[in-house]
């Protein structure tokens, strides 16, 4: 089959089925990502989600046989919901990340890239495909940025000129010889709004990140969140949105192409003290259809905890105090000594001074003394 005529045909198919950009580039090697990708090692600026082989990130050829191209794709996102919910004092509520509004988007994404590799073998029965979404090996955003999708704006995100960033990315691999589609001039210019926004500075510089410091990998993490971070998580539960919001290309950005991923205001924006009592199978069953629910329930909980002493919560301690003192995580026990003496009041530090007598975990102990200090200070 001419390789024209079924690119064009691909395209089309694309559009039918909900692909809001469609992009070809050639399956070389990404030379200057490698050279990207061996400093932010160097650096320690790696968040560990990553493939821990550089070679296989940047070497096409070496995840499918044969390859000649990469298809990529991106499907616009929502900015705003349609329906609002209020946190208000007593029924204070987090927030999850635009990312992870609506149902997951690695199904999503998989479904559209399953239809094509349809399409694709059903015009070529021997054509070899492979599709990757976030956790494959390849580097979504430097696929999609030399696939013409957009460029690499200073907040590391990709930056569509129809959609702005907010763009969920997937590619597919192949051995056919597509045309190769032009990449787009930056257009980020001596903006820096972004890096202006990042509440911890995780933004080094423009299109480098330090993924210890970024509030949306610090979400994701299940251990103890570093203090100087805590307060700038405000009331976050997952992710962060701060360098897109900022961001003047996304300035009345707001799509709602695509049903599955429109948001339930109770689960996007939800609220905060109930999350503190979820089992595994109730938050399972609350949470797990979207994509902030990949890390399980200790993380959310953890934010949650750290939300609430962001908001002073007084009607939350008693509940804080459960944690405190029958919570098996050591992180959510220590997390909510934190945040009781954050919030303060003589009940919440009557419990930290009895914790103090009956916890026997250091790290523990050492967030009970924190909290302790905010009532002797």
């Amino acid at each position: 089959m001419d390789v024209q005529v079924l690119q064009k045909e691909l395209i089309a198919y694309s559009k039918e089925i909900g692909i809001d950009k469609i992009g070809f580039t050639t399956a070389d090697p990404f030379t200057e990502l490698k050279t990207r990708l061996l400093r932010q090692q160097e650096l320690g600026y790696q968040s560990g989600f990553e493939e821990p082989d550089i070679n296989k990130r940047v070497t096409p050829s070496l995840l499918l046989e044969g390859a000649q191209s990469i298809i990529s794709i991106a499907l616009a996102y929502p900015a705003k919901m349609t329906t609002r919910v209020e946190s208000k004092m007593g029924e204070r509520r987090g927030i999850f990340s635009r990312a992870s509004w609506g149902l997951d988007y690695h199904h999503i994404l998989r479904d559209r890239l399953n239809k094509l590799e349809e399409f694709i073998l059903r015009k070529l029965p021997d054509a070899k495909v492979k599709s990757m979404v976030d956790t494959g090996e390849l580097s979504d955003r430097a696929v999609a940025e030399r696939a013409g999708i957009g460029w690499s704006g200073k907040n590391c995100s990709i930056i569509t000129p129809e959609f702005g960033s907010y763009v969920y990315l997937g590619e597919m691999l192949t051995n056919i010889p597509f045309e190769p589609d032009t990449p787009i001039e930056d257009q980020c210019g001596s903006c820096s709004k972004c890096i202006d926004a990042c509440p911890t500075g995780a933004l080094i510089q423009g299109g480098q990140i330090n993924a210890n410091r970024c509030i949306s990998f610090l979400t994701q993490t299940k251990e103890l969140i570093p203090d100087e971070f805590r307060d700038k998580i405000g009331n976050r539960v997952y992710g962060c949105d701060s360098c897109q919001t900022a961001c003047p290309i996304n300035k009345g950005v707001n799509f709602h192409f695509h049903e599955e991923m429109t948001p339930d205001p109770e689960v996007a924006k939800p609220l905060l003290k109930p999350i503190l009592k979820l089992s595994n199978r109730e938050f399972k069953k609350r949470f797990g259809s979207v994509s902030g629910a990949w890390r399980g329930k200790k993380p959310i909980q953890r934010n949650a905890i750290i939300a609430l002493a962001h908001f002073k919560d007084e009607s939350a301690v008693p509940e804080l105090i459960e944690v405190l003192e029958t919570e098996a995580s050591s992180v959510s026990r220590g997390t909510a000594a934190w945040a009781l003496g954050k919030i303060g009041g003589e009940s919440a530090f009557a419990a930290l001074r009895r914790a103090q007598e009956l916890e026997t975990d250091m790290e523990v102990q050492a967030e009970i003394e924190k909290g302790l200090n905010f009532y002797n200070n």
